[in-house]
């Protein structure tokens, strides 16, 4: 069934029941083959981290329990989720009873495992134990585009090299806020920030135009791409058109529908990074 023949962006009922049927796996590999020969045989290296903040169950009594979920779903998995019907399924959570956290734990590693098509970790935490953070790294915002007209499609042949003549290798962290992509299925916008941390070797002698960089970033305003297609084609271009030494790429994206959803992928597992949540999640 096409993601667009089920009840995604329509008008919908909550559940007031469990129903790990309203989990909606969709195949990576129609995504990943967009990209072609651009992609990376290690595309699939990294994690996507998932906060789950409208999070509720009854213990044994009956009464109410609300926690923060933080899942983190493997990029070697066959499926990600659609992060409605994820919204639905914890939805169907709030009026189910457990004996211990253990118990709740267990079922939603399950459900969600299931649908991935590979194992899933699922954690509680304290509703006040995600504190926010500073990003950390060189923020590209200030910088001009290489153009005046906003593009409106992503473009791998916007992103430029800058010559330069250091005699060891270069490696930062680059990061803006102004990624934007929209829900192909709702055509809701997404907002997130983005990290660029890269390493090139001191033979190639060159390092990312910031400015190209920065154009590439906006130039996914009017795309349409789940988050972790979108990271994932980010990560192919960079890979084809800059071939650093290493290269890891996280995007952190702001809550919606009570989720928030941070895909990281990398070509080293060494590189991933911590997820840590900034102030606009």
């Amino acid at each position: 069934m096409s993601v667009h023949d089920s009840a995604l962006g329509q008008t919908t009922v909550y559940p007031t029941q469990y129903d790990a049927t309203l989990l909606f796996p969709i195949a990576r590999a129609e995504g990943r083959a967009a990209l072609g020969a651009t992609a990376p045989a290690f595309i699939s290296t990294g994690v996507d981290v998932w906060h789950v903040f409208e999070l509720s169950w009854l213990d044994e009594a009956g009464k109410p329990v609300v926690a923060i979920g933080r899942i983190t779903v493997p990029a070697h998995s066959p499926n990600l989720i659609e992060s409605k019907s994820l919204k639905l399924y914890f939805n169907g959570l709030n009026f189910a009873a457990f004996a211990n956290n253990d118990a709740l734990i267990q079922l939603v590693v399950n459900d969600l495992s299931k649908a991935a098509g590979a194992a899933v970790q699922f954690e509680l935490l304290n509703v006040d134990e995600l504190e926010t953070h500073q990003p950390q790294g060189i923020c590209i915002d200030h910088l001009e585009m290489t153009t005046s007209e906003v593009p409106r499609e992503p473009d791998a042949r916007l992103l430029k090299l800058n010559p330069t003549s250091a005699n060891h290798d270069i490696e930062e962290t680059l990061y803006s806020n102004l990624l934007r992509s929209n829900c192909p299925v709702t055509g809701q916008p997404d907002w997130g920030t983005i990290f660029i941390r890269y390493q090139s070797a001191k033979s190639q002698g060159a390092e990312i135009c910031r400015n190209s960089l920065l154009t590439y970033i906006v130039s996914y305003r009017q795309h349409s791409g789940f988050h972790e297609q979108c990271v994932e084609q980010i990560f192919s271009d960079i890979w084809q058109i800059f071939k650093p030494e290493k290269l890891a790429i996280h995007a952190q994206y702001t809550r919606r529908g009570g989720l928030d959803i941070n895909p990281c992928r990398s070509s080293d597992p060494l590189w991933l990074p911590k997820v840590l949540r900034l102030a606009r999640q």
